[in-house]
């Protein structure tokens, strides 16, 4: 169970609405807030200088996921006959005949899209391209969405031309909110290190992370480990828990991670998606096992953190259900008075806003 969601007011102008290239910043230009959980002293700074709070022996663990072209224009073919037009977001892929996908429903407009929620079985949805998507049944994990007001995901049968991450290289484009007004390439939505496409979000805590940084780190000492969970779709109309996604750990990461943690080292973080991945793969005893498939691994202060000692984070928004993942490692307290510091010194929020670095 989730304990009471850590809510706040978050003014338009604390959001970034464009990447930070648009704003003049390099990528490790955005600010940095560090705050560390034993004495509540945070510290203010520039990403660039991330490399700066970690040390020999520690191990930065980073997601290799990388961010597909998910949101398509569509149009809605209803059972009453009427037409729509829609956007058709991929969420996550499943297995089976007709290239199963979870997707998300959203209306289309001028001004940004919202959650469609009284779709239909059997509704077909045409794509670009002489695609079709065929909605099956509510994917809901058991849970009811936004109330009784109807649902958001759907399990789909898709009828393309070619594999879907093919298609979606062709036809499709990344996902983006309202706060976004203005559509951008996916290279602005792709990390550095990533290399296996199926995120249908960026994992966006490791965006400000350079090519440089990471030799740097390397010459520090800091031992750089990958792993791979492909985020489905959030949603920010509600604070709902995560649904579950795909991921892989190999053997040499966690090795890394319980040699560094043995050794007196510090296993860092990079997003709330590392996170769920070390945990889900972690046991009674500590030590992260090398895994992979599904994981519908909900963090909650009440549950705990066992595999890592620090993360690097973006800014969540009011209520999130990614807030109790903070409280679980760093308590209630902590996390709220970080997110005061930074509302006070007016951070930027969202995938291409500002970063907090929470050190033991």
């Amino acid at each position: 169970m989730l304990s009471r969601p850590i809510d706040f007011e978050l003014p338009d102008e604390l959001i970034a609405h464009e990447p930070p290239e648009a704003r003049g910043l390099t990528r490790d230009g955005v600010r940095l807030m560090v705050s560390r959980i034993s004495s509540n002293a945070v510290a203010h700074t520039r990403f660039s200088h991330f490399p700066d709070f970690l040390k020999r022996g520690d191990v930065l663990v980073i997601n290799t996921s990388k961010t597909i072209n998910a949101a398509f224009e569509a149009t809605r073919e209803a059972h009453d006959g009427s037409i729509s037009d829609v956007m058709l977001h991929l969420s996550t892929r499943l297995f089976g005949r007709g290239e199963p996908w979870v997707v998300e429903m959203r209306h289309r407009s001028a001004t940004g899209t919202r959650p469609l929620l009284d779709a239909q079985p059997d509704e077909i949805i045409r794509l670009p391209g002489g695609g079709t998507a065929r909605l099956v049944a509510p994917y809901t994990a058991g849970r009811k969405e936004f109330g009784s007001g109807g649902v958001r995901l759907w399990i789909a049968e898709l009828w393309l031309p070619e594999s879907a991450l093919d298609y979606a290289q062709h036809y499709g484009s990344p996902i983006r909110y309202s706060y976004v007004p203005q559509s951008w390439p996916l290279e602005y939505y792709q990390t550095v290190f990533a290399d296996e496409p199926g995120s249908a979000e960026m994992p966006s805590a490791g965006r400000a992370v350079t090519s440089e940084m990471l030799q740097e780190l390397g010459r520090k000492g800091v031992r750089i480990a990958p792993l791979v969970l492909h985020t489905g779709v959030s949603s920010l109309e509600t604070d709902e828990s995560p649904y579950p996604e795909r991921y892989h750990i190999s053997y040499p990461t966690a090795l890394a991670v319980n040699s560094a943690r043995r050794l007196g080292g510090r296993v860092i973080a990079v997003g709330t998606t590392v996170v769920r991945a070390l945990e889900t793969a972690v046991g009674d005893d500590g030590y992260v096992r090398a895994s992979g498939g599904w994981t519908d691994l909900v963090i909650t202060p009440d549950r705990g953190i066992r595999s890592v000692d620090g993360l690097l984070t973006g800014l969540h928004g009011p209520k999130a259900s990614h807030l109790a993942m903070l409280e679980a490692l760093a308590g209630r307290d902590h996390v709220s008075r970080a997110y005061e510091e930074m509302l006070n010194q007016r951070y930027l929020w969202h995938e291409f806003g500002d970063l907090h670095l929470i050190l033991p």
